[in-house]
């Protein structure tokens, strides 16, 4: 690499200086593959009950200072997150969800015909498909699904071409990322400002309780797959301290289950535990959700449960939730749990409004964005010594698997320095299983310390004392350490044409 680019390496490998030159690239086109994946058992969230989905992979081909090279992204594509529509059936949502990725694709390549810097490119890309998405009514949150997947693909396209992790590209200022030119607040403040030193070396699991989730082996169906099943056997095979509990926002259903849930903790978690709580969006008004939390916290069982609250994550509907009576409602709440949002955040605009009506911050996930994520990080750094409550950037997930996307987010949020992200996908899915041997064995190669095989023989995360080892994610380009073929998947062409959904 040489030192014009990224400044003069130290022996350690780290950087003594910063002389950067901007990194140009070209796309030359971008491909679609598909896995199809079954669920172990049903993910229940929300209004949504999960059992199956399809895994999309986006490649594109790009020249980098010179340089052809392939870049990768993927996200599993969930009924009912995206857009909370009880009324639409899950091939429309799907349908719809391909069509802002379709389109971000092709907004993409046109901002990359010539070469071009990496958030100049991304800006185009954000901008175009934001005013595509409103002449179509399209939520923002959707719409940036499409961008979030072309800018994780770019990523690690540069970063494999820069033969760089991306916590190295990304504090050196090779990406041009200026955070002030989307919060005026934050001008003169330079990414790396926001970022730590380091990335972690590792980071715990925050395990989810879905809503059908069973909690005890007494009430599961024996899958006899080599994984455990209950909230129970999890803690115990992993030694699980962090959990996300979902909530219905039935009183009469929540009450009952966290009682449970709470004996559970209390029984296997004998080093301590903290929880958080999603709201899932179940409430239209804050005074709804005030009442329901007040008749949880009144709960004697229910204490030490609620005493380890850390957090509750988008209780309101992404409808109201950003309505100016919060910020009233919240004011005159003076023991209100910590609240942030999640869904609602679809724009820039929105963490900010946020934080003004009295939330304390938003999650991190990859498919709503690593550069809304990174400029999320530096705004909330920023207003953290005038807010006069702690901000909060937590890491969440709804059922990511690797090797890319799962890798991917990792490697941002070891970036961000988040200590706890929520992980769900090993336990909904079977490990690797699904995917060929060849890729099971390139991944068991490149990430030893991440995964590890299992007696049934096949991949699966390696998470010991509840913590992830995170060393070979943060040494690989972009996470991902493996050079993975998806021409071995169809297309998104052949796959609909097949069948599509129907063949799930």
């Amino acid at each position: 690499m040489p030192s014009s680019l990224f400044g003069t390496l130290c022996p350690c490998g780290g950087l003594l200086a910063v002389d950067a030159l901007p990194v140009t690239f070209t796309l030359l086109d971008t491909q679609f593959h598909v896995l199809p994946m079954q669920t172990r058992f049903p993910f229940q969230y929300g209004i949504a009950s999960m059992t199956a989905l399809p895994h999309l992979f986006v490649s594109v081909d790009m020249v980098v200072d010179g340089v052809t090279v392939r870049g990768l992204a993927s996200e599993g594509l969930p009924p009912k997150w995206f857009t909370k529509n009880p009324d639409t059936p899950f091939e429309l949502d799907l349908a719809e969800m391909l069509a802002v990725i379709q389109n971000a694709s092709r907004i993409a390549e046109n901002a990359a015909q010539m070469p071009v810097t990496f958030f100049a490119w991304w800006q185009a890309l954000y901008e175009e498909q934001a005013r595509w998405a409103m002449l179509r009514a399209q939520p923002s949150l959707l719409a940036n699904l499409g961008v979030s997947l072309l800018e994780r693909a770019v990523l690690d396209g540069l970063c494999r071409a820069e033969n760089r992790p991306l916590h190295s590209l990304m504090r050196a200022d090779a990406l041009q990322i200026n955070v002030g030119q989307i919060h005026p607040e934050l001008r003169g403040m330079s990414l790396a400002e926001a970022l730590p030193d380091q990335p972690l070396d590792q980071v715990a699991i925050r395990h989810t309780v879905g809503l059908a989730d069973p909690l005890r082996s007494s009430e599961a169906a024996t899958l006899a797959d080599g994984l455990p099943d209950t909230l129970e056997e999890s803690i115990c095979a992993y030694g699980l301290r962090y959990f996300k509990i979902k909530l219905s926002g039935r009183i009469d259903v929540d009450q009952p289950r966290l009682r449970e849930i709470t004996t559970v903790l209390l029984e296997n978690c004998q080093g301590g535990f903290k929880i958080t709580l999603d709201g899932n969006e179940q409430f239209t008004n804050l005074s709804s959700f005030r009442e329901f939390y007040a008749t949880l916290s009144a709960d004697a069982s229910l204490v030490p449960l609620m005493g380890n609250l850390l957090m509750v994550e988008q209780p309101l509907h992404r409808a109201h939730a950003l309505k100016d009576e919060i910020a009233t409602q919240l004011a005159s709440w003076p023991d209100a749990p910590t609240l942030i949002i999640d869904e609602s955040e679809g724009t820039f605009d929105d963490l900010p409004r946020a934080l003004e009506l009295g939330y304390s911050g938003t999650s991190h996930k990859n498919c709503k964005g690593v550069v809304k994520s990174l400029i999320n990080a530096a705004l909330l750094k920023k207003r953290a010594s005038s807010m006069g409550r702690p901000l909060i950037q937590s890491a969440e997930d709804l059922a990511n698997i690797g090797p890319v996307a799962l890798l991917q987010d990792l490697a941002v949020v070891a970036l961000l320095g988040i200590p706890h992200v929520e992980r769900n996908g090993h336990h909904y899915f079977r490990g690797l299983s699904q995917y060929p041997d060849g890729i099971q064995s390139q991944v068991m190669a490149a990430h030893s310390d991440l995964y590890r095989q299992h007696e049934f023989g096949f991949p699966t995360l390696d998470i010991r004392d509840g913590l992830l080892d995170l060393r070979s994610v943060n040494a690989a380009p972009f996470g991902c350490g493996i050079d993975l073929d998806v021409t071995q998947f169809p297309t998104l062409k052949a796959w609909i044409m097949g069948g599509g959904m129907a063949m799930l």
